[in-house]
């Protein structure tokens, strides 16, 4: 049984015809594309972009239609899925490298749905590592600072090679443990010089769904 393909294709079910829809990434988001898919080539029409070039690529696939940014406007709905939640509906995202796109799209989005199997529910973020995007330049000087305040960070590596993002910047994941306040925290971390965003997503999620270990689903809504 496939949770995250049970959460995926019960989110999906939330797209409705003409709607403008943003297009995760990572495992889960891969899950929700292909039922998407499935319904375009049934006749769901909608317009979509995604957030990184392999959901892109995937959608495309699949005869989704992919919009540019500047002519699709305000979206109706992103799907996507998170590393981890918390009960306040905060999530940490970043797994996959798209934090940043990821995030610009669900903040132009009038609902964000996140999709997880039981195991990203937690009562308080943080054991999952923080990534966070780092512009190559002088970028020891911001692994420095974020050292400073305490974040251990780690550059995320791909072979012998510092990780690239879609948008040419680095990834430093940061093992915090546990985070007491991440509305602050994300404030903190994006203050810093050299810091591009991070993967705190706060107060961001409408409606998350989650597939339990039974094949059941949890359907929560943001007060």
């Amino acid at each position: 049984m496939n949770l995250k393909q049970i959460a995926a294709e019960h989110a999906a079910s939330f797209v409705e015809d003409g709607m403008k829809v943003g297009l995760g990434t990572g495992s889960t988001a891969y899950y929700a594309i292909c039922r998407i898919g499935e319904r375009v080539r049934e006749g769901l029409n909608i317009q979509a972009v995604a957030t990184s070039e392999a959901s892109d690529k995937l959608a495309r696939e699949w005869g989704i239609p992919i919009i540019p940014f500047d002519q699709i406007g305000h979206l109706d709905l992103t799907i996507d899925g998170a590393d981890e939640v918390d009960p306040d509906f905060n999530l940490i995202k970043g797994g996959g490298g798209a934090l940043l796109r990821e995030k610009i799209v669900a903040a132009n989005s009038d609902k964000l749905i996140i999709v997880a199997d039981g195991s990203k529910s937690v009562q308080k973020l943080g054991k999952f590592p923080l990534p966070v995007e780092v512009v190559p330049f002088a970028s020891e000087w911001t692994f420095q600072a974020l050292e400073k305040m305490g974040c251990e960070p780690q550059w995320r590596m791909q072979g012998q090679n510092r990780y690239l993002t879609d948008n040419g910047n680095l990834i430093a994941d940061c093992h915090l443990g546990e985070i007491a306040d991440a509305a602050e925290l994300n404030v903190q971390l994006n203050m810093l010089p050299g810091v591009v965003d991070n993967g705190l997503f706060v107060n961001m999620a409408n409606i998350v769904i989650i597939a339990k270990e039974d094949g059941s689903i949890d359907e929560l809504h943001r007060p």
